[in-house]
């Protein structure tokens, strides 16, 4: 094992990094992007299943080290680490751009749009879903209560985010309408608008789907940004859903129809 400077016990990750845990998420990094890790820390039960990983950032001269449980949780910030903590330097949200999107919309690539949510466990959530069908982008506004990738975010995402590019979108109902030219954009709302499969079999062009906040929805504006409204119907004995399971409804139409 390479020996390098031991950092402190609570020492906690550096503003410039992020904290990636459990044993998919940390794998996914080393797999997508494995510059980004800095330091490597694991406890006995991930021992077996690291070497690959210490090969490498040995390699690199950067560090890794078994430690104990309570050490692990205090670098981890959280004791659902699953036994392994990578410390990365934080991968970009890049801005979203129009004529990027032209070219998304040109392959019939249907795209995901949160505005305000704020929980990262759902961020986390919708991102792993995801990734599990294959859906590469995700478009975030500029509310000011929307979640950003952050270690729970990661740690949830179970991997996912790191299969995702995630895009962060300025004023956003200005940038919906302009989506427009090469979207059909549909927000979703609850007890109003058409199903979302029904939408998908007219055809045209791609969709964009905007999901909202978990407690209000979309904002007034964003609604109005809209070309139309989608809900999902359901039985009746409960108001909604949580917005990671809309999520993943949605997701999963849309990856459905892709291409």
């Amino acid at each position: 094992m390479a020996r390098y400077p031991r950092p402190h016990r609570s020492q906690p990750a550096v503003p410039d990094t992020e904290r990636v845990t459990g044993l998919p998420a940390v794998a996914a990094l080393f797999a997508n992007d494995p510059a980004r890790v800095e330091r490597l820390f694991y406890d006995d039960r991930i021992k077996p299943q690291v070497g690959p990983f210490c090969s490498l950032l040995a390699a690199h001269r950067k560090p890794y080290r078994l430690v104990k449980g309570d050490e692990l949780a205090k670098i981890a910030g959280t004791q659902l680490h699953g036994g392994i903590v990578a410390i990365a330097r934080l991968k970009p949200v890049p801005a979203f751009d129009l004529d990027e999107a032209r070219l998304w919309a040109a392959a019939r690539q249907p795209l995901l749009l949160l505005d305000g949510v704020s929980n990262p466990h759902n961020l986390g959530a919708i991102a792993r879903t995801m990734a599990f069908f294959g859906m590469e982008r995700l478009v975030v506004s500029d509310h000011p209560g929307q979640a950003l990738p952050s270690d729970a975010a990661l740690r949830v995402a179970e991997g996912g985010l790191e299969w995702l590019t995630v895009y962060r979108a300025p004023r956003f109902p200005t940038m919906l309408k302009q989506l427009g030219q090469h979207y059909r954009v549909v927000g979703t709302a609850l007890g109003q608008g058409r199903p979302l499969e029904a939408m998908l079999a007219e055809g045209g062009q791609p969709l964009a789907v905007v999901l909202g906040n978990e407690e209000h929805g979309l904002p007034p504006a964003t609604l109005a940004a809209c070309e139309e409204l989608a809900t999902i119907a359901g039985s009746g004995r409960v108001q909604s859903l949580n917005v990671a399971a809309t999520a993943a409804i949605v997701i999963h139409a849309l990856a459905a129809r892709k291409g």
